[in-house]
């Protein structure tokens, strides 16, 4: 397996992308392995290419991003509650998909999945010190956590982490993982028993750790499944349960299938550094598949692509959508064409985007994403617009969540027909990019000092994971 990407012609990259620093890369979208910049996702780099086939799935996603704000809204009532949202119950959709669910799903809390990232340091600093940041007072992140800028290593860390997942009604992490014996890898195990002690399932998030990973992609997986899955006798690693009772490892990846080449925001074509033509990929599933064949009669193996064609040449069995950009009005589009194909399809569970500023400049093109979902200029020292922007993340939460459910309960659609259901959660934990559902800050917590650095915290930094429980709980706890 290590020769195939040697036969099939990878690594001859132009000068140009050879030559590039990791400030150019990174502007450009391209990942950093050295500092776990993971880059633009597989659907990121294919909005890039400028060879979008009009009518596909992608084109659909494309234009969505051109309208103006608007599309599916939740409205609120005049006491700022959703009214279709009871104590203890939930919206008609996601009534009538619990109980499918749950009949199909003994143990549904596992078919949910945190995004959980072990990557924070602070001895010496990782992460948080990015782009000119100067931990703990100023961080690389839109918002203050509440346990402020802190160290992944930690026991107490993940302890608390742990319980927070556990209270939400999630029932697995998939821990973004960079490469064997890297920092994230050595901490596994640790995160593992703790997560354990709170019966949390974990399971993996692929990154893009090296241009040519593709080469090690079937040695990774098999590497994951006996150091933290036969090792630990399975003691809390996914096994996901279809619904014929049958049980087998999920894997998803980001930045698998990608363009050849992008086109920066001045207009220059470059050749992509880590692009991998399908037949490496397929190589590399087939062989993972054979190897895994004694001990499982399938692997569940998922690319977050809306390319359909691609997906499948490469040998993944569907897709996981990781970007909150791919606006849930449009994932009906990928669930008929990736489904009507017979491929698997994850759509996330998100409330939105919000990115930190970087201190130093990393290039022009390395400009900072909007506030999503569309709702036009935030002013976040202004109270009306900064809850504006709180009930916009609001309403994608019940969004997403109703219409996940809806696309994979429905017997007339192929996930459903397939026994399978997931949902990732995006994310527990990725402050950089402002997703996190992990309790931030009370705004009127924050220092003088962190005040004077315009960081975004709500009124109420835990309002994200309390909504996340009140919708989760109903359909996830044992009854």
């Amino acid at each position: 397996m290590a020769h195939v990407g040697g036969r099939l012609g990878l690594g001859r990259l132009g000068a140009q992308t050879q030559a590039m620093t990791a400030m150019a890369r990174r502007a450009a979208g391209f990942p950093v392995a050295a500092s776990q910049f993971h880059g633009d996702s597989s659907i990121g780099a294919a909005l890039k290419s400028g060879r979008i086939v009009a009518g596909s799935v992608l084109d659909t996603v494309q234009r969505s991003l051109l309208e103006p704000p608007g599309g599916p809204r939740v409205t609120f009532d005049r006491d700022g509650e959703i009214p279709d949202l009871r104590p203890g119950r939930i919206a008609p959709v996601m009534r009538s998909s619990e109980a499918f669910l749950r009949a199909r799903f003994p143990n549904l809390r596992r078919h949910f999945v945190f995004e959980y990232y072990a990557w924070y340091r602070a001895n010496p600093w990782r992460h948080w010190d990015e782009a000119g940041h100067t931990p703990p007072t100023s961080i690389a992140s839109s918002t203050m956590p509440v346990l402020g800028a802190y160290d992944s290593t930690s026991a107490q860390v993940i302890e608390q982490h742990a319980r927070w997942v556990a209270d939400a009604g999630v029932g697995t992490i998939a821990l973004s993982w960079w490469g064997q014996g890297s920092s994230d890898d050595q901490i596994t195990h640790l995160i593992m028993d703790i997560m354990r002690a709170h019966d949390i399932h974990v399971t993996f998030h692929l990154e893009p750790y090296r241009d040519d990973r593709v080469n090690s992609y079937a040695s990774d997986v098999l590497y994951l499944l006996r150091e933290y899955g036969d090792k630990r006798r399975w003691d809390n690693f996914l096994l996901l349960e279809r619904a014929d009772g049958s049980a087998a490892p999920v894997f998803k990846s980001f930045r698998t299938i990608l363009p050849q080449s992008i086109i920066d925001c001045k207009g220059v074509r470059r050749e992509v550094p880590d692009y991998a033509p399908d037949d490496a990929w397929r190589a590399q599933t087939d062989a993972l598949r054979e190897a895994i064949r004694p001990d499982f009669d399938h692997v569940t193996l998922l690319a977050d692509s809306l390319d359909m064609g691609r997906t499948r040449a490469s040998g993944f069995d569907g897709i996981a959508i990781y970007d909150s950009y791919v606006r849930p009005h449009t994932w009906a589009a990928a669930a008929d064409t990736f489904g009507g194909n017979d491929l698997l399809y994850s759509f996330s569970l998100n409330g939105g985007f919000d990115g930190y500023l970087p201190v130093i400049p990393r290039g022009e093109c390395d400009v900072p994403l909007p506030f999503e979902p569309p709702i036009g200029t935030v002013n976040w020292l202004s109270d009306s617009s900064r809850l504006a922007a709180e009930q916009a993340s609001h309403n994608r939460i019940v969004e997403s969540l109703r219409e996940t459910l809806r696309l994979q309960a429905d017997l007339d659609r192929f996930n459903a027909r397939s026994g399978f259901f997931l949902t990732y959660v995006n994310t527990f934990n990725e402050w950089h990019e402002g997703t996190s559902f992990e309790p931030a800050r009370h705004r009127r917590d924050l220092t003088p000092a962190e005040r004077a650095l315009g960081y975004h915290n709500p009124d109420d930094g835990a309002w994200r994971l309390n909504l996340l429980q009140s919708l989760l709980l109903p359909i996830t706890r044992d009854r």
